[in-house]
């Protein structure tokens, strides 16, 4: 469910939009010049927000993209099984399986609270708060 849609040239640097179904956050836009016979174009550099993936996006400027519902929650992590975080949202006490990122392995232990975005159904752990 997107909260609006907005036109290419409207993507600035961390706003988040949806491509081809997956949610991103823009790290750069370049807009070229209108042509004898054209539209702007725009060049989007973004970063996937669940799998972190680069993408390079060129599309015209009236060209619309979603804007995709991120919400920012709290939650207590529980247990570390291999990968797998099992934590404790603090709001709602319901209890989540997330696989624990990369650049925070060395940070996550049991009993700390982290920051996870829920970003149109998908979660994903964000930082550790101390």
């Amino acid at each position: 469910m997107a909260l609006k849609i907005i036109s290419a040239t409207e993507a600035k640097p961390g706003v988040n939009i949806i491509y081809e179904g997956a949610p991103l956050t823009v790290k750069t836009l370049d807009i070229s010049k209108t042509g004898k016979h054209g539209a702007h174009k725009c060049r989007i550099d973004a970063t996937g927000i669940i799998d972190g993936k680069k993408r390079i996006i060129l599309k015209p400027g009236h060209e619309r993209f979603e804007v995709p519902e991120v919400m920012k929650k709290r939650g207590q992590i529980i247990s570390i099984t291999g990968n797998d975080v099992n934590m404790m949202d603090t709001e709602t006490f319901e209890t989540i399986t997330l696989p624990m990122p990369e650049e925070l392995q060395g940070e996550m232990k049991e009993g700390i609270q982290v920051e996870y975005w829920d970003v149109e159904g998908q979660k994903v752990i964000k930082r550790v708060i101390t």
